[in-house]
This record gives structure tokens, sequence and C-alpha cells, in this order.
């Protein structure tokens, strides 16, 4: 059987390499490249990312491409974000002031509150291992990314800044911290982001590579 062929988007932003090991480890064949068409011919595109939501802008423009990134969520090819990169879907981000994103899913990204619902303070950036709960707009994960994953696994975040699509139809998993909601999966038709990192998530992280390679 053929090998599922991924590309991965090379910006300048991101550990493309760990996101590569774990999705050639589920019998991917990687391809990464920061080549329009290369992107546009791919059957399945992974934008990875770490850092400020507008440093990374600032180069997929420079890169001229965000309107390829447009046209692949366009054309329905699976998508998938991770991390910063699953923020850069949303339409714009408060992160040092507001910057546009890719305008791929309604809403924004927004701080993680630095104290929780009880109103003690709490350690920002959010990192660690968190379990990953049904969004309140779900009452099953079937028929998205995380089909075979089951409610109260655990995956690995580090995060200052979290989604807040507009569309709570959109949220398919939270993760809660000092009692917040926080979108851990959105999905909406080809496209999907993780807000942890999957690669870094052990055996949950690869189910969930798993399912976007089928």
């Amino acid at each position: 059987m053929k090998a599922p062929e991924v590309t991965v988007i090379d910006y300048g932003v991101g550990n493309l390499l760990s996101v590569q090991r774990a999705l050639e480890h589920c019998g991917a064949e990687v391809y990464t490249t920061n080549q329009p068409s290369a992107i546009l011919a791919a059957s399945r595109v992974v934008l990875p990312g770490v850092g400020a939501f507008g440093n990374a802008m600032a180069e997929l423009k420079r890169l001229q491409l965000v309107e390829v990134i447009q046209e692949v969520a366009q054309e329905g090819i699976p998508l998938l974000g991770i991390c910063l990169g699953m923020q850069l879907l949303l339409d714009e981000s408060e992160e040092f002031g507001l910057t546009q994103g890719l305008g791929l899913i309604p809403g924004r990204v927004i701080p993680v509150p630095h104290t929780s619902t009880t109103g003690q303070p709490q350690k920002i950036p959010h990192i660690g291992w968190n379990n990953l709960v049904l969004s309140p707009s779900k009452s099953t994960w079937r028929n998205t990314i995380l089909e075979t994953v089951a409610p109260g696994e655990s995956t690995y975040f580090v995060h200052s800044f979290m989604a807040n699509p507009l569309d709570i139809n959109h949220r398919i998993a939270d993760c809660i911290y000092g009692g917040v909601n926080i979108s851990a999966v959105i999905g909406r038709e080809n496209l999907w982001g993780c807000q942890f990192h999957p690669e870094k998530s052990g055996e949950a992280g690869l189910k969930i590579l798993r399912q976007f390679l089928a």
C-alpha cells in the first residue's frame, strides 16, 4: 500500500524535524517546502509554528504563502495547523497589537487568562500535559481528527494565547486551565488545528496524526 503523502510548510517558524519524524513514524512520506507550486500540489498540508503570531504572518507574507494557504483551504486539501499554526487559521490575533491572520476559521486569538476562575494567579504560558475534553458543542468526536482519541487523554501544551472561534461548532475539543475552557482542537470542513503539539504528545498525538493521514 502506498504511503500517505504530506507536505509540511517550512517558513522558518517551528520545529519541523520533530513534526516530520512523528509523521514518518505514522507511515507518511513527508516533504518540507516553502515553494507555492509544491504546496498547491500536495495531498495533505501541515502548518506548524512556534513563537509570535505577527512574526509568523510576516514570514508567510514574505514568502508569498498567505494566498497559497488560502487556496489550499478553498481547494478542499486537508490542512492541519499545529500550535501557532492553528492560531494563524483565525481572522486575527491580539498578540502585540492586532494582527490579521489567514481568515480561514472566523475568530480571534486572545490571551490565556492570567488568573483562574477563582481569582488565583496562574502561570503563563500554559505549559505541560492537559486532558482533552469534549467542547460544549460536541457529544462525540466521530468524523473528526479525534475519532480514535478518548475524552480525558492528555496532550502537551506550550502557549500564552488561545484561539476563540466565533462559531462554537468549530470547537472540537477543549482543555481546562484554571477553570477556563481553552480551545484545544478546532475544525471546519477540511481544516483542523491543534493548540497542543501532537508530535510531543505520545500515543494520543500519534493517533491524531494517523487520523489526519487517513
